[in-house]
């Protein structure tokens, strides 16, 4: 069974139905018990990082959500899913993050002609190819909406970058767990090519 986190923020229906397009069954819950026994966990999100960080937390599922990923299951980040990850934001203030993972979230500093939130699709480049790429052409293009990006710590758990207009991280990966910036589920047959990877795992 996928779990998708629910924690009231996020298209998560949208996630579920690219999840059953693909083939594969998906369950939105907020429930502690019914997401560690999943096979697999999606943590999606949209919206403030101090809002999402206080959702996860009033709903006991920061805990739920670490052990999930100790436990080497196949653990699947997006877009603010992502950034949570990480130790801090600088979203709006400063914010503690899951600390998952070693590292910042910045806002884009860029030039005036460059509109933020960065929206639309851009082409990512994979320093690294995981599993849940199989079968993509290189250098595919994603869908994107985001005004921040996380700034990993080690460089080695990257494996993608996009540029806006200098590059970015797009897409991590270590170990059981992915993370992406982009949204798999807006993004075509090239996101549900991913999801369709993610959900094949063994």
């Amino acid at each position: 069974m996928i779990a998708i986190i629910d924690y009231q923020m996020g298209n998560l229906r949208s996630v579920q139905k690219a999840f059953e397009r693909v083939g594969h069954a998906a369950t939105i819950t907020s429930d502690p018990a019914e997401i560690a026994a999943a096979e697999k966990v999606v943590l999606p999100g949209v919206g403030a990082f101090a809002d999402a960080i206080a959702e996860l937390k009033r709903r006991e599922l920061v805990e739920t959500i670490r052990d999930s990923v100790d436990a080497g299951k196949p653990f699947l980040g997006i877009c603010l899913g992502l950034q949570m990850l990480f130790d801090r934001s600088f979203e709006d203030g400063e914010y503690e993050g899951l600390g998952i993972l070693p590292g910042e979230v910045r806002r884009f500093e860029i030039p005036p002609e460059y509109k933020v939130p960065h929206m639309g699709w851009n082409r990512v480049q994979f320093k690294r190819r995981p599993p849940i790429l199989e079968g993509l052409e290189s250098d595919p293009h994603f869908y994107f909406v985001h005004s921040y990006y996380v700034v990993p710590s080690d460089e080695a758990v990257v494996a993608g970058e996009a540029s806006y207009p200098d590059p970015f991280c797009a897409m991590i990966w270590r170990d059981n767990l992915y993370a992406t910036q982009f949204h798999p589920e807006k993004s075509q047959a090239n996101g549900l090519q991913v999801l369709k990877n993610f959900a094949e795992l063994t």
